[in-house]
């Protein structure tokens, strides 16, 4: 389901909706706005807003049925059926990461992004497996990834291999990755990209360490 118009902050707030519905759900048949956006971090009135763009979830003086909304809100995030992802460069942190995906999509009925692929340029990895999620040669993407419906991907390649990674990537029918290289990728403009750069990040918390002390 697209929805036009709607920026991506709000976009970014809805899975943090999810997974408070999720924490309540059997708990709580219905969920206020404040309440809501008290456990989502944010304002009451900020958790109308958002939910208004898609349409009238909740009834005044009740709130919002849980598994209503969350039902919802899965369908406006694709997340009702299983979704097909890649992964390219199975390093120490891509090894990591399809490791914690197929776990968590063994475990948890409610996760449905399903990592199907992995890619990497070693040939002591192709042909190899991670927890029964194949590797195949970064030549096979405009194979693979049709042949598997996979629209998501991540990348954890070095810097130099991302630009050309995701330009595979896309060209096979990739929609939106997930990026750890530290470089900014070059993409269509219906294609999105969200860098997760640990360094960055680290670099960011160290301030606050002594922050105390300025």
């Amino acid at each position: 389901m697209a929805w036009k118009g709607i920026s991506d902050a709000v976009i970014r707030r809805l899975p943090v909706y999810l997974r408070v519905l999720e924490e309540v759900k059997g708990k709580e048949s219905c969920i206020s706005s404040h309440e809501l956006g008290k456990r989502a971090g944010v304002r009451p009135a900020l958790v109308r807003k958002d939910l208004a763009w898609f349409g009238e979830f909740g009834k005044q003086g009740v709130g919002y049925d849980v598994e209503f909304l969350q039902d919802e809100l899965r369908k406006i995030l694709n997340l009702d059926e299983p979704l097909h992802m890649a992964l390219v460069g199975v390093g120490s942190l891509g090894h990591a990461l399809a490791r914690y995906n197929w776990r968590r999509f063994q475990i948890d009925p409610l996760f449905t992004i399903k990592l199907v692929a992995l890619f990497d340029v070693n040939p002591g990895l192709v042909g190899g497996y991670v927890d029964d999620i194949p590797i195949y040669s970064v030549s096979e993407i405009p194979r693979i990834v049709p042949e598997e419906d996979i629209r998501l991907a991540i990348i954890t390649v070095p810097a130099d291999a991302a630009q050309e990674t995701c330009k595979a990537l896309v060209e096979a029918g990739v929609k939106a990755i997930l990026n750890f290289a530290p470089v900014t990728l070059d993409v269509p403009k219906d294609v999105q990209v969200a860098n997760a750069d640990l360094s960055l990040e680290l670099q960011r918390l160290a301030y606050y360490i002594g922050a105390e002390q300025l």
